[in-house]
């Protein structure tokens, strides 16, 4: 499998990637085209090596032009190949109409859109918009789309499936649905955020060979979670270690009738290495919980003067699942919100908090969308389209790190640069999944890690459990199914 890199770039940004290697260092965009067709033509056949019959539906510019290079090598590679072309290609300028020249001088056949696609194709070629679209499709363009998403045979979208906005990940107004998406120079955050990969399906990646000083100055607007940071953020451990090294965690939590959440959090603590886990919950369940992992020290607390003493004996708390807003937990609530220990506060302690804002360094927040908007005064679409922006106004309210969860969850960082998880599958939108992740991000913090770095780990360890759990699929995925994948992801 590919690994792709750990920066992400804007649209802009890999812009002034490509302008760089052509004006600065002399590479011919056209070299860099014909780099582009010959990997997406490489990955095509990895993934899709049985379609012997393509497809390629090319628009204007440069994202046509890779078709047009797309269409002519796989030619050579003995595919059977035919061309739709959304605009006439005489019309076409520059590297594209280069491109377009070639194709048709070795006899390349090339057919005006006419609202239809050739039904025996066996892999269609999403060569009709780029990364820089910047409006709604339609017309022509949205038919053509619906007719690539209505066809049998997969997509492969050459740098971004059409329709997908390459910063946000937004639809704009209808999109390519692609198996496939080869992606070129830099990474686009619009791969990973927002509706993106659902429509990207796959990525590879190239940076057609384009010299290394061309990024060095422009900066990422993402960093992508990968195996270093998980290597150094957890070391093997000395043989003379003990459980005290390890940290202690308190998971504050399980309001009446609610007490799975807060064993799933404090199992999942265990699981990804704290030294002792203590629960504090409603009395009515202290001994169940305990019954059914031994492992949890369990204590029943009644009011916040039964919590304050547990409070100072521990080094980080894990605050929220299945709290509830009862009485309890609003009493509960004031207990922990007066602690400065490092803690993670996620489910209803987070809806606690929006209606009493406040900025504290020491704590690491985990909202899922709707609890987001709740926190910000905004909605959950909004919330959804520009998941960036909403990172940001969390920080800047509540303070600490913020983990906006959801597919490609951001994780803000005090060194600026936030950090996007990659990782992860539908199946774990599942019950349960995000007390499990409150647990891993505060084992992080017992065992040392700042605040920045224990929620990376934790979120990536989390995903990654997640994929190894849905090895036998993803649909029936459960929350318990992912602590039992934790230990060996959490040693790497």
């Amino acid at each position: 499998m590919q690994t792709l890199p750990t920066k992400i770039y804007s649209v802009a940004a890999v812009r002034e990637i490509d302008r760089k290697a052509i004006e600065d260092f002399g590479t011919p965009g056209y070299t860099l085209m014909k780099r582009a067709g010959n990997a997406a033509v490489k990955a095509a056949r990895a993934r899709y090596p049985d379609a012997a019959r393509w497809q390629v539906i090319c628009g204007a510019g440069n994202n046509g032009g890779d078709g047009y290079v797309v269409a002519r090598l796989a030619a050579l590679d003995g595919i059977v190949v035919s061309v739709l072309a959304m605009v006439d290609p005489e019309t076409l300028t520059g590297d594209a109409a280069t491109a377009y020249g070639d194709f048709a001088a070795e006899g390349g056949i090339v057919m005006p859109w006419a609202g239809d696609i050739d039904a025996e194709a066996e892999l269609l070629v999403d060569a009709i918009l780029g990364s820089g679209l910047e409006r709604e499709i339609d017309g022509e363009f949205a038919v053509a789309v619906a007719a690539m998403n209505a066809h049998p045979a997969p997509t492969h979208a050459m740098d971004i499936a059409t329709g997908i906005h390459g910063d946000t990940g937004a639809v704009m107004g209808c999109a390519v649905i692609a198996g496939l998406t080869t992606t070129f120079v830099g990474l686009k955050a619009g791969l990973f955020l927002g509706e993106g990969p659902n429509h990207c399906g796959a990525i590879t990646f190239d940076d057609l060979d384009i010299d290394a000083d061309c990024c060095s100055d422009i900066p990422a607007i993402y960093k992508r979670l990968g195996d270093r940071l998980l290597v150094e953020a957890l070391p093997p451990r000395a043989r003379g270690a003990h459980k005290g090294d390890f940290g202690h965690v308190l998971v504050v939590g399980g309001g009446p009738g609610m007490p799975g959440a807060a064993r799933l959090c404090g199992e999942a603590a265990l699981r990804a290495g704290a030294g002792r886990v203590s629960v504090a919950t409603h009395p009515e369940h202290a001994a169940l919980i305990t019954a059914a992992r031994p492992e949890l020290m369990s204590y029943g607390i009644g009011d916040e003067r039964g919590l304050t003493p547990l409070l100072e004996k521990v080094d980080v708390v894990a605050f929220g699942p299945g709290l509830g807003q009862s009485e309890w937990a609003r009493e509960i609530y004031e207990a922990v919100a007066r602690s400065r220990r490092p803690a993670v506060w996620d489910a209803d302690a987070l809806n606690l908090l929006a209606a009493e804002p406040e900025s504290v360094d020491s704590r690491i927040i985990t909202p899922h969308p709707g609890e987001a908007a709740t926190l910000i005064g905004s909605n959950n679409a909004d919330v959804q389209v520009d998941r960036p922006t909403a990172l940001q106004a969390l920080v800047s309210k509540y303070g600490g790190i913020t983990v906006l969860k959801g597919a490609g969850t951001l994780i803000s960082s005090s060194a600026g640069v936030p950090f996007i998880c990659t990782s992860g599958n539908p199946g774990m939108a599942a019950p349960g999944m995000g007390d499990v992740l409150t647990g891993v991000i505060a084992a992080m913090l017992a065992q040392g890690l700042c605040l920045p770095v224990a929620a990376a780990v934790g979120v990536e360890l989390h995903a990654r459990a997640g994929d190894v759990a849905a090895g036998a699929g993803e649909r029936g995925l459960m929350a318990s199914d992912v602590i039992d994948a934790l230990q060996g992801v959490a040693n790497p």
